[in-house]
């Protein structure tokens, strides 16, 4: 994910961790002191007074425990862990001291409390559906498994409340999740406007690259997806990535961009610039610059024989391989100003010879397989 993004997030994760470790430990503690000490000196408490049990002291030690673990988790950065590590203890903890309590006295249940309460309703604020369906259904096995050893009969009214509690928390999760999808939608179709207006600027300079870009970008993608090493998110922003791969090119003379002959050294040496005053370039963009090697990268060769810095094999990134490839297909298979287009089957054949030499070896073989997609993009852009 971008750097900066990611830290927007990892930020987001720490202080609604923070909230949920203030509202369970404060719960936690404000619920016993009433339960325990005020409870019994109120008028309407039991002249007994409540005592605590071997599993209230145990649950003490435990909680007591995660507060170190805690810390270390937040120095680790592995704040996704907390959440799940409080709510399976708690939970696994109460369930085993409800069952072997109740079943050793001759107590009518009475179980659950405000903590329980806390953890479902403020399940949503994570924003993360995996953790919400294992709240839900951990509590309801909770209570499932305490019926099994006790009486389902007394477990009916908890198991209710807690059913209630989760359809009201489950409409919260999905209105959070719907507005976080509407606008991460809506900063997409801006960056994409963006992207798409920087290129269409690029390619008033040299009027022969004109869809490069998006060719590129939609081969890439395409032998991007078959290689199932990416998800949707990754996808998505190497894909602004890939249209942006020749952004450097806008420092580069005219004179130069659409020379119809042959580069002298000091002219080719001028055109190699391109990929690091674009990774210059998209440095600090957000929801570019996780992908800034794609940019940078592009013009690397398997052999090491590429630029701008020699990168051999696996030394350069495999997306940057991706797009390697795609851009060499797509200004194969275009018009320039010192040749003519191939054609498709030509530039299949020059794919194909230089495997193990310009182009990773198992992406030649996967764009083999994927060919006729890339025929369809090339006939769909140039149907147009």
């Amino acid at each position: 994910m971008e750097k900066t993004l990611h830290k927007s997030l990892l930020y987001e994760e720490k202080q609604a961790t923070k909230w949920f470790l203030g509202l369970f430990y404060g719960t936690f503690l404000i619920y016993d002191v009433i339960y325990y000490y005020l409870f019994p000196i109120l008028p309407w408490g039991s002249e007994e007074g409540i005592s605590l049990s071997i599993k209230d002291y145990f649950l003490y030690l435990v909680v007591g425990f995660l507060v170190p673990v805690t810390f270390y988790l937040f120095k680790k950065k592995k704040l996704w862990l907390i959440k799940y590590l409080y709510f399976i203890s708690y939970t696994t903890i109460t369930m085993i001291g409800d069952i072997w309590y109740y079943s050793t006295t001759d107590f009518p249940y009475s179980s659950g409390n405000l903590v329980e309460v806390v953890i479902i309703l403020f399940a949503p604020i994570f924003v993360n559906k995996k953790y919400f369906y294992v709240v839900f259904l951990g509590t309801t096995i909770k209570y499932i498994m305490v019926g099994l050893f006790l009486d389902f009969s007394e477990v009916m009214l908890p198991l209710l409340v807690v059913i209630v509690l989760y359809m009201i928390s489950f409409i919260i999760l999905h209105r959070i999740i719907s507005y976080v999808e509407t606008v991460m939608s809506s900063y997409d179709r801006q960056i994409e406007g963006i992207v798409k207006g920087i290129i269409a600027t690029l390619e008033l300079k040299d009027p022969y690259t004109r869809g490069h870009s998006e060719r590129v970008a939609e081969y890439a993608m395409s032998l991007a997806t078959a290689t199932e090493k990416f998800d949707k998110d990754e996808l998505r922003y190497f894909y602004y990535a890939c249209l942006l791969h020749d952004i450097g090119k806008i420092h580069i003379p005219d004179a130069i961009l659409t020379k119809p002959g042959k580069l002298s050294n000091e002219e080719y040496d001028i055109i190699k610039t391109h990929p690091r005053v674009g990774a210059e370039a998209v440095e600090d963009v957000e929801g570019i610059s996780a992908n800034i090697d794609v940019v940078l990268h592009h013009h690397e060769r398997w052999d090491g024989k590429g630029y701008p810095d020699g990168l051999k094999g696996e030394e350069s990134p495999l997306l940057a391989r991706i797009t390697a490839l795609a851009d060499a297909f797509d200004a194969m298979t275009s018009s320039r100003s010192y040749r003519p287009a191939l054609s498709l089957e030509d530039a299949y054949e020059r794919i194909i010879e230089g495997k193990g030499t310009q182009f990773d070896p198992k992406l030649v073989e996967i764009f083999q397989s994927i060919f006729p997609d890339w025929e369809k993009i090339h006939s769909k852009h140039n149907s147009n």
